[in-house]
């Protein structure tokens, strides 16, 4: 996504028309349109007035991606309870289906005792809860597959 293209959707994300932004900014509404357009670019200094104006750090406003703060916010805003009634394997393997055809494939007992002992391990050293302990083993798998470790 361009720019421009992150500035547009963080101000419709934010239900302001580009009168309105331009008003707030000190800047008229064709500059607004051609910081959109990618014709031109605001300054450091503009840049940082949007990030408060939209609610976004500055990161945030560079890459910003509407699906991506739905999903966000939805997350931020689910309470546990809700959270423990999802069968969250069988959403996923809605987009990945091969979460609901490995079982039928693979040992998991193979697999289980190990992590078992990763798990216990994680809580016994650094004094995890269950879930948390869960969810760092979870997150350096994850980091071992992003980083090309996984063969």
């Amino acid at each position: 996504m361009s720019l421009g293209n992150s500035l547009f959707q963080a101000r419709k994300k934010s239900g302001m028309s580009q009168e309105e932004v331009a008003e707030k900014l000190g800047v008229s509404r064709q500059t607004i349109s051609k910081w959109e357009l990618d014709e031109t670019l605001p300054d450091i200094r503009q840049f940082k007035k949007l990030s408060v104006l939209y609610h976004l750090t500055l990161d945030e406003l560079i890459d910003f991606d509407p699906d991506l703060k739905e999903i966000e916010r939805i997350i931020e805003h689910t309470d546990e309870e809700k959270q423990k009634s999802v069968d969250w394997t069988k959403l996923w393997a809605k987009k990945y289906p091969v979460l609901t055809a490995y079982p039928q494939t693979v040992r998991i007992d193979d697999y289980a005792g190990p992590l078992k002992e990763l798990l216990t391990r994680l809580k016994r050293e650094y004094g995890y809860s269950d879930m948390d302990a869960g969810l760092v083993l979870k997150d350096i798998l994850g980091q071992v597959w992003n980083t090309g470790q996984h063969g």
